[in-house]
């Protein structure tokens, strides 16, 4: 997954290249539906929508396949907004994304590419959440080997 949002403004935030339509909608509640315009401007991000008009900060994005893996500058970032937020590790709409994408890979191959995206944040994950992906990457992965048509997350 590419994110393809052009961003507004002559600067580009380092973490731009997380910013994705279903991030924002997990973490504003809506639906991807809801959302009709995403504005990536130098220190925040104007999401606008249907009865919708806020900001959100790109350290409160995930890390996402298909860009440049996240590197320590990109880990400082997200640790000053947690401190922020008086959290010391990844938000639970972290969890709920990966947990979404692993269930949205298409074929073995991209799953492998989230499980070893997970790898790398692995640390700033709770043990917890850490337990819930890694069963469920186990149960996605089954499902693809198998090409077993009935699991849980497939539609």
């Amino acid at each position: 997954m590419i994110s393809t949002l052009p961003p507004q403004s002559k600067s580009i935030h380092p973490l731009a290249r997380f910013v994705t339509k279903e991030a924002i909608a997990l973490i504003l509640n809506v639906s991807i539906e809801e959302i009709r315009e995403i504005r990536c401007w130098a220190r925040v991000i104007l999401v606008v929508g249907q009865n919708l008009s806020r900001f959100v900060s790109y350290a409160d994005l995930p890390p996402v396949v298909g860009v440049e893996e996240p590197i320590s500058s990109d880990f400082a970032a997200w640790r000053k907004r947690w401190r922020k937020l008086k959290i010391n590790q990844a938000p639970e709409i972290w969890t709920t994304f990966y947990a979404n994408r692993f269930g949205q890979a298409r074929d073995i191959a991209e799953l492998f590419s989230w499980g070893q995206l997970l790898g790398i944040i692995k640390l700033s994950l709770s043990e917890q959440a850490l337990v819930a992906l890694r069963s469920i990457y186990v149960a996605e992965k089954f499902c693809l080997e198998t090409q077993f048509n009935t699991c849980v997350s497939k539609p």
